[in-house]
């Protein structure tokens, strides 16, 4: 078996150690080792050969669109962010005196619009970080593979985590600007801030809107991936696909 395709294959148990998982009783990340150590050897020959590029190929491209479904799926829909206590978008800390001092005047619906607003912007933002899943893996080494395989819990997530957040940044940055604009959060924000600097002696505040919600977006991003492997690890009976388990049988 040529160095390349034995890469490839790595490559791809890797992505469906984080997107995906079989159905057999044994772990997942247990028979990925298996897996790793049976390349050198002749235990792996049968598998490997039983199989073709285009199938090695498919399973990895399914794999991916399960995982980046999965999250965009949870994340990137109304009320994916605004009614996730755990990803829930407040308002930046530099703006919490204009709360405080606009609910004294009987004019928290501004502040709770604008707050609404930041999430929309976040839940319209999170489906641009799907079509990066598929740089990040095919990156992926036959070392880092070993790496995430014997390491802990969450070794997939900063794997992810460290190949993906600069370019998510990148490519979200310009959607949540537009968001923001498109959902009113900007509009929202003057009327706040307008409301806010008619009460007298009140000290400056201003914020970043783009900067915040991009920064809130990325990490509900990698804690929904983080809790996606963590149950991959503890959970091998995770729902999959036909040509899964035929690519990725023992």
């Amino acid at each position: 078996m040529k160095t390349n395709h034995i890469l490839f294959i790595s490559s791809a148990l890797c992505a469906v150690m984080l997107l995906s998982a079989p159905a057999s009783s044994q772990g997942f990340f247990d028979r990925g080792k298996d897996f790793l150590k049976s390349l050198g050897g002749d235990s792996g020959g049968a598998t490997v050969k039983a199989l073709t590029s285009g199938e090695i190929a498919s399973g990895l491209r399914e794999a991916l669109k399960v995982g980046a479904e999965r999250v965009v799926g949870t994340l990137g829909k109304a009320d994916g962010f605004n009614k996730a206590s755990d990803v829930h978008i407040p308002l930046p800390s530099s703006l919490k005196t204009v709360q405080s001092m606009l609910g004294k005047f009987g004019m928290s619906s501004l502040v709770d619009d604008l707050e609404l607003k930041l999430n929309r912007a976040a839940e319209a933002a999170v489906p641009k970080a799907s079509k990066l899943f598929g740089h990040a893996i095919s990156q992926m080494s036959i070392d880092d593979a070993k790496k995430i395989l014997d390491g802990p819990k969450d070794s997939a997530t900063q794997y992810f985590r460290g190949k993906m957040s600069a370019p998510l940044a990148r490519d979200m940055k310009p959607i949540v600007d537009g968001q923001l604009a498109q959902v009113g959060a900007i509009a929202a924000y003057d009327k706040m801030i307008g409301q806010y600097k008619s009460i007298p002696f009140v000290p400056d505040a201003k914020a970043n809107l783009t900067q915040h919600v991009l920064d809130k977006a990325i990490s509900g991003v990698f804690l929904y991936l983080g809790r996606e492997e963590a149950a991959i690890r503890e959970n091998p009976a995770k729902r999959t696909t036909e040509l899964l388990k035929k690519v990725f049988a023992k």
